[in-house]
């Protein structure tokens, strides 16, 4: 397993949809215990259980536990802390996406009032 201080050690995460509970952790350095664990503990990491209640991950669910990671094991955050953490930056993150979403719309509103008014 990789020391906390070497989180950009990671290897590359491949194109697929879904991965296994041992992919992931393969992935992410974590045993899959630990990502069990983290299931309860944070609302933002959802698997998807399949056939036989096998646990799945998508890529987005990947990067989530590298994000858990890093805050526990190199920023030095509690369960707690990071859980809090989390939570502003999708805050943060859903305020910017929807000031994204508004400036994109007045750019096409306004070149469709450059065509009716030409």
């Amino acid at each position: 397993m990789l020391e906390p201080s070497h989180n950009h050690e990671l290897p590359v995460i491949p194109t697929k949809r879904y991965f296994t509970i041992g992919e992931a952790s393969e992935l992410c350095a974590v045993k899959p215990h630990v990502l069990r664990y983290w299931e309860q503990e944070f609302e933002q990491l959802a698997q998807i259980k399949r056939r036989g209640n096998r646990r799945y991950y998508q890529q987005h669910d990947v990067l989530m536990i590298r994000q858990i990671r890093s805050l526990l094991y190199d920023q030095g955050f509690t369960i707690g802390g990071a859980r809090q953490r989390l939570c502003s930056t999708e805050v943060r993150d859903e305020s910017n996406q929807t000031k994204q979403v508004i400036r994109q719309m007045v750019t096409e509103l306004e070149a469709v009032l450059k065509l009716l008014r030409s």
